[in-house]
């Protein structure tokens, strides 16, 4: 994702109402989020559909490797060998 400009990328709420297609068409073009403000604090974060869906898959990967490591630790998880073999068991058999 493209780093946050501060001078164009933080934009009151106010702003963003008066001129929503066109906030919309600069996170589209640049790629990069737009942090709204009220009353001075951080509100909302407006993203790129197709950012926010590569942030959502990276986060899902990197909970499932979370979750890898966990069952790894304590020795729950199956040798890459095994698997290897019961999917080539599944393929042929």
């Amino acid at each position: 994702m493209p780093v946050l400009k501060p001078s164009q990328d933080v934009q009151p709420l106010s702003a963003f109402r008066a001129d929503a297609a066109g906030f919309l068409e600069q996170v589209r073009a640049t790629k990069r989020p737009l942090v709204l403000t009220q009353h001075g604090k951080s509100a909302a974060v407006v993203m790129d559909v197709d950012a926010y869906e590569s942030l959502v898959e990276e986060l899902e990967l990197v909970r499932d490797i979370r979750l890898a490591k966990a069952e790894l630790a304590p020795g729950e998880g199956i040798p890459h060998e095994q698997v290897v073999a019961e999917l080539r068991a599944r393929l042929t058999g």
